[in-house]
């Protein structure tokens, strides 16, 4: 089945000059699994294709249950440069979270009740 991250993570994210740099975080370890696997850079860089002409580097974090990517050209310049409304990492974040990914029922169904990791309570 289809879903979009938004179901099993959550992101957060900043821009410095001309790249936005994601961190994306799974809530428990069963969404993690899913994450490594779903989740690549050449993933994030056809997901951003029309906004994106740079690379998109990945940095797996599996301590804090994590990935990071760096979209490098990701601002057309700059935040304050480019024309597109909305452009800023924390827009692009709300984006990535709307990439869909493909995962089997158990798969989710285990992501969805595995207790999350930290001190938030559950999503």
């Amino acid at each position: 089945m289809r879903i979009p991250l938004a179901r099993i993570a959550h992101a957060r994210s900043g821009d410095k000059a001309d790249w936005v740099d994601f961190g994306l975080f799974a809530w428990n370890t069963a969404g993690y699994a899913i994450l490594q696997r779903e989740v690549t850079a050449e993933r994030v860089r056809e997901h951003f294709a029309p906004w994106l002409p740079g690379e998109v580097d990945a940095w797996a974090l599996p301590n804090i249950l994590a990935m990071k990517f760096v979209l490098k050209g990701a601002l057309q310049g700059g935040g304050a440069r480019n024309l597109r409304l909305d452009n800023l990492g924390k827009a692009m974040a709300a984006a990535l979270l709307r990439l869909e990914i493909e995962v089997e029922a158990a798969e989710l169904d285990a992501a969805r009740k595995q207790a999350p990791v930290g001190w938030w309570g559950t999503p």
